[in-house]
């Protein structure tokens, strides 16, 4: 295994100056920093959707309480590829579908899961319940 790194590494260093190397490091670099820049704002704007849909489920569907949990609310877990994670409390059962898809329509950029807390399994409310950020 160790052999076929440094046959490799042997390639590439004979077959690429030190300038390209470099070269293709800052690039490397740059393309990650773009990323990082962009998946912040995404952040930032997954937390105004979840906002909006907090408001929207207490105004519309007579939501309780409403919390946001999972990679939002830890710091530097949010990606490109995350969700926007929400639990509600005091939705009427009749209710829970249409309330779903009301915030699921809130964005085509961040998709948006509505936990029932009504049937969801215990675990995953202990989760909820521990680590959630009311909104």
């Amino acid at each position: 295994m160790i052999e076929g790194i440094i046959s490799c590494m042997d390639t590439l260093s004979t077959n690429f100056s030190l300038d390209q190397i470099a070269e293709y490091r800052q690039s490397a670099q740059s393309r990650y920093q773009e990323q990082q820049i962009q998946t912040e704002l995404l952040r930032k704007k997954a937390w105004d959707i979840a906002k909006q849909a907090a408001q929207l489920l207490r105004t519309r569907f007579h939501a309780a309480r409403v919390v946001v949990f999972g990679s939002l609310i830890h710091e530097g877990c949010f990606t490109r590829w995350s969700d926007v994670d929400l639990a509600a409390w005091g939705i009427p059962s009749q209710d829970t579908f249409r309330a779903l898809g009301a915030v699921m329509d809130l964005s085509d950029e961040v998709e948006i899961n509505l936990v029932d807390v009504n049937t969801c399994r215990s675990s995953l409310l202990e989760v909820i319940e521990k680590e959630g950020i009311d909104l």
